[in-house]
């Protein structure tokens, strides 16, 4: 159910506030993050609708936050793509290949799993600190947990954690870290091969 209200507090610095809604109730909780048209920021005194829902610890926040006279955009339940997957398990075989042909060592292998993890992490609690309207993590911090190799991870908590999927600009500089892992991976691959297999001689 779609209701109305006015926003009566708002910290444009911190993305949030409060809505008070026009019948009766206690005031609500928004964030930015909820306001469905990004080209606009609210401002106190503002009239505008708005769905309740609820965040991960159970408190009451606007969700799908329209501006007076604007219509709601219905967005279609997404299912989370797979073609990710698909990335992941091709990159897992080129590195279980490189392994087997002893191009690679089992370190490498299982620092990518790491870091990935880690990685994964760590957008799982950006994503729980921007619903709370707590302090976020760094983009440039994720970005360079891409680049040393947590992509894979990446990847997978921007498809299926839904966060950081939509922002271009970080988009563009994330899959330049990819490029730039995936060539520093290839040369150590097929150029220091030989380099691995000495050292793993001594």
């Amino acid at each position: 159910m779609r209701v109305k209200g006015k926003i009566t507090q708002w910290d444009d610095a911190k993305g949030f506030g409060f809505i008070q809604p026009m019948l009766k109730g206690e005031r609500v909780f928004v964030h930015v993050k909820a306001v469905q048209n990004r080209t606009r920021r609210p401002v106190i005194g503002e009239v505008i609708t708005y769905s309740v829902g609820k965040d991960d610890k159970g408190r009451v926040q606007a969700n799908a936050v329209t501006f007076a006279g604007e219509k709601l955009i219905v967005k279609a339940a997404r299912t989370s793509s797979r073609w990710p997957l698909f990335v992941l398990f091709a990159f897992i075989a080129v590195l279980l290949l490189a392994f087997a042909l002893d191009k690679l060592p089992l370190y490498v292998i299982a620092a990518y799993a790491v870091i990935s993890l880690f990685t994964f992490i760590s957008y799982w609690l950006d994503k729980r600190k921007a619903r709370a309207g707590r302090w976020r993590i760094p983009e440039a911090n994720l970005q360079l947990l891409s680049l040393i190799g947590g992509w894979p991870g990446a990847l997978l908590a921007q498809s299926y954690l839904r966060h950081k999927s939509q922002k271009r600009a970080f988009l563009a500089v994330f899959w330049l870290t990819v490029l730039v892992n995936l060539a520093a991976l290839s040369w150590l691959t097929w150029q220091g091969g030989q380099l691995f297999q000495a050292f793993a001689l001594q």
